[in-house]
């Protein structure tokens, strides 16, 4: 894994300032390993029937919050996007969009987020879309106490999170690093083939602008979120909370599973074969 940072470029001197350099975290590494897991595991075809499932809903839910029109919705956009880098067909991205218009009080999806345990103390996230608030909170804690984790009350472990636009591109660390600055990115790294570029969650759509003029190939782009600062755990630990953490995402519920924790190497090694 590589690692871009330098001072931006001025605006009016064309030089590079001396200003504050890109800020670094560990979890920014972390997450592309995060997304090369996932990739390695949404492979198969019953993975890939989940994830349009978890897609569909998100693009229902941005189009009843924000509007049926792409163009003036960045959620939904984003939504669509991300089906179509799953290769999601057009006519499940119309239903899902159309879906919305037609939802009753009934079937509103309410998004709710969870904050647990895992083994280790690992702290966990649990993004959620439902219908049904009181069987997500059941199916949800009964897999955090079979991993020998816990539910936690609200606020015991978001601190530990934030909010990240990641944006993922195919080229060069280089040049995709000095088009990400120049499209105002807060920083940029490189792992397992790809460039990811980071930026604030509302600039999301500035910054992949930016970068696709500068002639960057986007692969996907998509408000995300990440741990401020990881955990070392023990090999047996890792495992139990991949477990858990494979469990949570089966859920037809869940959207999206966060923890702050760092892989092994030997079992990155494994889970990516």
């Amino acid at each position: 894994m590589a690692h871009f940072s330098y001072g931006r470029v001025g605006a009016t001197t064309g030089c590079c300032e001396p200003a504050e350099p890109l800020a670094y975290t560990p979890s920014m590494s972390g997450h592309s390993k995060w997304s090369t897991i996932k990739r390695a595991k949404g492979a198969t075809d019953a993975k890939r029937a989940a994830q349009f499932t978890k897609v569909s809903r998100e693009i229902t839910i941005a189009a009843r919050i924000s509007g049926p029109d792409p163009a003036s919705n960045p959620r939904l956009r984003l939504a669509v996007d991300k089906g179509r880098s799953l290769n999601m067909p057009n006519d499940n991205i119309k239903r899902a969009i159309e879906r919305a218009a037609g939802l009753g009080q009934s079937d509103a999806y309410e998004e709710i987020t969870y904050e647990g345990y895992g083994p280790g103390g690992v702290a966990v996230l649990v993004e959620a879309a439902t219908d049904n608030r009181n069987r997500t909170a059941s199916d949800v804690r009964s897999l955090f106490t079979k991993a020998g984790g816990s539910l936690a009350s609200s606020g015991a472990v978001a601190w530990q999170f934030e909010a990240r636009g990641i944006i993922e591109c195919s080229g060069a660390l280089v040049t995709v690093g000095e088009a990400a600055i120049e499209a105002g990115a807060d920083d940029v790294d490189e792992d397992s083939g790809s460039v990811f570029v980071y930026a604030d969650p509302a600039s999301i759509e500035t910054v992949r602008a930016g970068l696709e003029a500068a002639g960057v190939s986007v692969k996907s782009a998509e408000a995300s979120i990440v741990a401020k600062s990881t955990i070392d755990v023990n090999a047996d630990d890792a495992r139990k909370n991949m477990k858990l953490i494979d469990a949570l995402e089966e859920l037809d519920d869940v959207q999206r599973v966060t923890a702050n924790f760092e892989l092994p190497p030997e079992l990155f090694a494994e889970l990516t074969r």
